[in-house]
This record gives structure tokens, sequence and C-alpha cells, in this order.
């Protein structure tokens, strides 16, 4: 017997998973996949990774809605796969950019403040605290993007992060 994967959610206009109720982790990283660039939580440029989890939108704090321990169980598998990068892409708020978009990110890394591409990692204490801290793009990115990046022409590049390049990034990169 073959057992099939899920079909992915249906979407709404905006792309988001259609229909209230969580999301399972799978069909949030297939969202996350599809979208490329994806907000966490925070309202702004882009969708946002949380909303699409509930499957609606989110006034005030997810924690306090209703699915708000499903939605920490699936971010907390998304942002932990080895698929997606946690970062400040998008205006400095916490950002999720798959795995497809590396090397693009990778060949146009001039063009973006260091801190928006470094990788921010959370970390509990031995006390529980909560501690966040930064891993800078050049100690995350793999040697193997890094060479997917050399073989990605700049404008190919461009055009699969132009919604995220910094404004007024119009000059050649990498050019010396």
């Amino acid at each position: 017997m073959t057992v099939k994967s899920p079909p992915p959610p249906a979407s709404q206009e905006d792309g988001s998973p259609a229909g209230a109720g969580a999301v399972s982790a799978r069909e949030a990283l297939a969202f996350v996949r599809e979208r490329g660039v994806v907000l966490v939580s925070a309202k702004g440029k882009g969708l946002n990774l949380v909303e699409a989890i509930a499957g609606e939108p989110i006034r005030g704090s997810w924690w306090g809605h209703p699915a708000g321990k499903q939605i920490f169980a699936v971010l907390n598998a998304v942002t932990e796969s080895q698929e997606v990068l946690v970062c400040r892409l998008v205006d400095g708020k916490i950002t999720v950019v798959h795995r497809r978009l590396w090397p693009a990110l990778a060949r146009l890394a001039e063009a973006f403040p260091p801190e928006r591409i470094a990788q921010v990692l959370d970390e509990h204490t031995a006390s529980g605290r909560h501690v966040s801290r930064s891993v800078a793009f050049a100690d995350w990115v793999a040697p193997e993007v890094v060479q997917e990046a050399e073989a990605l022409g700049e404008n190919e590049a461009r055009t699969l992060l132009a919604e995220w390049l910094p404004p007024g990034t119009t000059a050649r990169i990498g050019h010396k």
C-alpha cells in the first residue's frame, strides 16, 4: 500500500493557507518553501508564518490564541528545520528564508546589511532563560551554497530576491 503525503493547504489570494485551524509542521514548511521568504510573527512586508500556521489573522500576541500551543510546536519545527534560515532579512524582523533562496542570498550578500543576513539562534539556558544570538553570514553559509551562488547569475539572484532587496540597491554586486 502506498501512503501519499497530504495535499498542501488551499491558498488564499495572498498565498497564505486558507481556512481556520492550525496547519501541521509539514504544511507550514511547504508554505515557507513555496513563498521563499516569510516573516515569523511580525506584521509588515510579506506574509506572516504564525498566521499561516493558525489559518487566520491573529490580533495581539499569538501566545493567547486558542491554537497557541500548536502554533508554538509547529513554529519550533519549522525554525529548527535544516531547510530554513532564521534571520532578520525583512525590515530587521525575524524572518525565515527557505534553502532554495540561499544561493541568491549569498550571491547578493553585499547588498544587505550584515545584521540582516546573520543567522538568529534562540537558546534556552539551564535556568530557563531565553537568549538570542547571531551567527555572521560568513560563519553560517555552507561551502556548497557559496558554490551554487557563484554559478548563479546576478540578474537571476536579483529576480529571486527582488521584493526583499534593500531600497536603492541598483549597483552591480561583487564586481571590483
